[in-house]
């Protein structure tokens, strides 16, 4: 396998697939917390306001999904092809949802009755929802692994993927979306609105704290081996430290009405959890709870040198300029919700 820097490829690629959905869980993830309150705001000019925060960019925010699907695809096809075949259920539930969400979103105010509007809403604000937690738990199983043979072939039962600990950490990822959307409604909202949206972070830091708190004392007690590498090596132990800090960071700030500086920790809170996920896995990117002798890795599930090198060679050019187009999009449309014509 080739290398860079004296780094190889496969593990170039490992942390560029982590980086894009790093910034698909910080970007769509707000957008699908506004979604899970959706339901929560009676008025239909709240409801309208709520959907507009997130309407210029929340199609945007999907284009990082779908290109960490592919850079995993393309980096790594054993991973891609045994998740699938492990999780074929959750990812269908998690594609089905993501159109009712599109489709809602594009629907809801294309007539004025209220019966529409209102099955549209329902639509948007349970895709959502559903899509946060079966996110956390195609996560909360990649962390405690699937059961595979010598092939590299899944051998468990198709409903193995509702385990108590993925479910866990698909309660805790909405817990943390909800809290991510709730700021960043807050930064886009004004008045009584505004007000509302208060309330409804402080009930979502609670749940996120609580449900956090939760899952890290399952992981430590349950499942060493997402926690043995930073134990053994104490420099990590800054990354967690940062983690905490950022978290405990968001309430203050939230107390202090000062939204945009609790959106930025709010976004260092996801990336360091995923960075503690990254360390704690690597090499390793599925473990194989049938036979450890077996898991996959950036070693043996990458492809070929070759391939890799040209693949960082796009990644280099492409991801930067994902990345300027983001940030002009949400230049563009930046400040407060004023509903127009032009508005869902």
């Amino acid at each position: 396998m080739g290398t860079f820097i004296g780094i190889e490829y496969s593990t170039w690629w490992f942390f560029v697939v982590g980086a894009l959905f790093s910034g698909y869980a910080i970007l769509d993830g707000f957008d699908l917390g506004a979604g899970a309150w959706h339901l929560f705001f009676k008025k239909e000019e709240s409801r309208r306001i709520a959907l507009n925060a997130i309407g210029p960019v929340w199609d945007g925010n999907e284009v990082w999904l779908v290109i960490g699907g592919g850079a995993l695809f393309a980096g790594f096809p054993v991973v891609y092809a045994n998740m699938f075949s492990a999780m074929y259920i959750p990812f269908m539930l998690f594609l089905a949802a993501l159109i009712f969400r599109a489709v809602a979103i594009e629907f809801r105010s294309k007539e004025e009755m209220a019966w529409w509007r209102t099955m549209w809403d329902v639509s948007y604000s349970v895709s959502s929802i559903l899509l946060a937690l079966l996110l956390g738990i195609v996560l909360g199983n990649i962390l405690i692994g699937i059961p595979l043979d010598e092939n590299k072939q899944f051998t468990g039962h198709w409903l193995s993927f509702l385990n108590p600990y993925a479910i866990m950490v698909g309660v805790t990822t909405l817990a943390a979306f909800m809290m991510h959307g709730a700021i960043y409604l807050g930064m886009k909202t004004k008045g009584k609105l505004y007000a509302q949206i208060y309330q409804f972070l402080k009930r979502a830091i609670i749940f996120f704290i609580v449900s956090f708190a939760l899952v890290t004392v399952y992981t430590l007690i349950y499942i060493p081996h997402l926690t043995d590498k930073i134990s053994r090596n104490q420099w990590m132990f800054i990354i967690p430290v940062i983690a905490f800090l950022a978290i405990a960071n968001i309430p203050r700030l939230a107390t202090k009405k000062k939204f945009l500086q609790a959106f930025l920790f709010s976004s260092l809170t996801l990336a360091m959890l995923l960075v503690i996920v990254a360390l704690e896995l690597y090499p390793t990117i599925i473990y194989n709870t049938a036979d450890p002798a077996h898991h996959i890795t950036v070693a043996n599930a990458a492809s070929s040198s070759k391939s890799l090198k040209i693949m960082l060679i796009m990644a280099a050019i492409g991801i930067p300029l994902i990345a300027t187009y983001t940030y002009f999009v949400y230049k563009t449309f930046w400040g407060k919700v004023e509903l127009d014509e032009h508005s869902y």
